[in-house]
């Protein structure tokens, strides 16, 4: 088996990475990577030397570099893209370029190369807010930033092809993800982090936003069950099953760490900035899958690794 993982030295393809090659070890990887700043190679350090493993870098908006990595490619696993919603609001240029164009380029040369299967990843942003209940797969998208109208765009894209072509295509979309490797501009690492050099931490307007927290390893297995079980042309959704509000986050991680409100510095809300996400899970459990990670300990130990771990994020940040 040959896969072709895009965007593998981001936190959640990095992580995959990981994933695949202490369960499947004799699959063949291919990582195409751009290295933008959320991409660190520094990530996969540790599987450099394996020969099963090759690493490329090259933009999936070029369509010479894409047809070249797809040949002989049995399956594609799409994570690369622009994924933080404040740069979206600053320049939603480089997401619609990114997320949209790439995403196109890569399913056309996929349809050429003729692959098995083509799992696009995706996110519980598409959908949008709602107060009560949860969303399933067949609701209708109503993405409120640049970031989630280009994911949503992406989305539609790969159905399309589908369709239209016959492409072999799977959606996943999951909630908000934590663990290893996250880019230290996300919340949690950046709230560790932060704490860690006694910053303060900035939570926006009253911090009763929620969200649904799901640990990345449990992410991972759940587009490789997607990947090994999912149907062609069907959408998954993927959550925790963890839903806090940003305050309850912060407070969670000032308490592991020993600090107090104090370090609390309360900012201007988001623009936009949706009130709150949450998945349906139903078709993915009913068909085996389930989180093995408690948060609370999942938790704990995201801070331990940024504790153990300064050598990955100190550079990061400066």
């Amino acid at each position: 088996m040959k896969l072709l993982i895009t965007g593998g030295c981001g936190f959640i393809g990095s992580n995959f990475i990981h994933h695949i090659m202490e369960k499947h070890p004799e699959y063949q990887i291919i990582n195409l990577d751009k290295l933008t700043y959320a991409g660190n190679p520094s990530n996969l350090k540790n599987i450099e030397e394996n020969v099963n493993y090759s690493f490329i870098k090259g933009d999936i908006c070029d369509p010479d570099i894409v047809k070249d990595v797809m040949q002989d490619v049995d399956q594609v696993i799409h994570f690369a893209a622009e994924s933080h919603v404040d740069r979206s609001i600053e320049d939603g240029s480089v997401f619609v370029r990114t997320n949209v164009l790439g995403t196109n380029t890569l399913l056309d040369c996929a349809l050429k190369s003729e692959v098995k299967k083509f799992i696009h990843v995706s996110t519980d942003e598409v959908y949008g807010s709602i107060k009560t209940g949860s969303f399933r797969e067949e609701d209708n998208l109503e993405p409120s930033s640049p970031y989630s109208a280009s994911k949503a765009g992406s989305d539609l894209l790969a159905m399309s092809y589908h369709t239209t072509y016959g492409l072999p295509v799977s959606i996943t979309r999951c909630t908000n993800n934590f663990g290893p490797y996250q880019y230290p501009e996300k919340l949690i690492p950046l709230f560790i982090t932060n704490l860690m050099e006694d910053e303060k931490v900035p939570v926006y307007g009253t911090g009763l936003n929620v969200r649904d927290w799901i640990h990345v390893e449990d992410h991972c297995s759940g587009i490789d069950f997607v990947r090994k079980n999912g149907n062609i042309g069907e959408i998954y959704n993927i959550g925790g099953g963890s839903e806090l509000t940003n305050l309850e986050i912060t407070n969670r991680i000032l308490e592991i760490l020993g600090k107090d409100e104090s370090m609390i510095r309360y900012v201007e809300d988001r623009k936009g900035h949706d009130f709150r996400y949450s998945l349906d899970c139903t078709k993915l459990k009913k068909m085996g899958w389930k989180p093995e990670y408690d948060f609370e300990t999942a938790l704990s130990n995201t801070v331990k690794w940024y504790i153990d771990n300064r050598w990955w994020w100190e550079p990061l940040k400066r």
